[in-house]
């Protein structure tokens, strides 16, 4: 569903904030990373077909159009929000042309923000440099699929997806979305965390100009995750769904 959303409404960047969670005991505190992933292409797209019984093709699609349109998103997002340097993480070392084209076309937009430094780095090293220093990255660019993949591992780094948010951009419409999916097999048990649904819900409010209320609302998770009192198991706590959210509720 997530796939055919993102082609439908146009829905070209994929941003992924993650934070470390107040109060939360996790290797990485303080942490601040902000993953940006082009949705529209790559082998992510999806398109497969089979050759022969038993052989599979799949195709991997970058055009110059969507990698400069990313690239020019990822450098005013920096821009914007004030943030330090971009990192573009690729496999243009093996796949010369297709990540070769993205990471060329990014290295000529990056041009353009002399205020933000561009670093590259090859995906497999950008793995492990996030789990030993995750601290020496700010704003991460990349492809489709290392973007899911980088997506997840930065959440796990940061003790789960209860920081995280997954924001969708256009030119025109914005999906604010929980990073788990829906999560289906969790339903009427009451042992799902809240938070991966109100996080988006407070950069939501952010974006329509309603601060003052976003500003509470975070301030009430952080109230309760710091006290550590009645929150839910993956936080390590014994709290159901509801009552870490009337929790919440109680403390704006």
């Amino acid at each position: 569903l997530n796939v055919v959303l993102r082609r439908e409404l146009g829905l070209f960047a994929g941003v992924r904030a993650v934070r470390s969670l107040p109060g939360v005991s996790i290797r990485f505190p303080d942490l601040d990373l902000l993953i940006i992933r082009e949705n529209s292409e790559d082998i992510y797209k999806g398109i497969e077909h089979e050759i022969v019984p038993g052989v599979i093709e799949s195709i991997k699609v970058v055009t110059r159009a969507a990698s400069e349109r990313i690239a020019r998103f990822a450098f005013e997002t920096a821009l914007y929000l004030e943030r330090e340097h971009l990192t573009f993480v690729h496999k243009a070392n093996i796949m010369k042309q297709s990540d070769g084209l993205f990471l060329g076309v990014v290295r000529e937009v990056a041009e353009e923000y002399p205020q933000i430094p561009l670093r590259t780095v090859i995906v497999d090293a950008a793995c492990m440099q996030l789990v030993l220093d995750p601290y020496q990255f700010d704003v991460l660019l990349m492809g489709n699929l290392y973007g899911d993949v980088l997506s997840s591992l930065c959440n796990g780094i940061t003790g789960g997806i209860s920081s995280s948010l997954g924001i969708d951009i256009g030119d025109e419409v914005r999906i604010y979305e929980a990073v788990h999916g829906d999560a289906a097999e969790l339903v009427g048990k009451g042992v799902a965390n809240p938070l991966p649904l109100l996080t988006p819900a407070v950069d939501l409010l952010h974006y329509i100009e309603e601060s003052k209320a976003a500003k509470q609302i975070a301030a009430a998770i952080e109230a309760v995750t710091v006290a550590g009192e009645v929150v839910t198991a993956d936080l390590g706590g014994t709290a159901t769904t509801a009552e870490m959210t009337n929790a919440i509720i109680e403390a704006l």
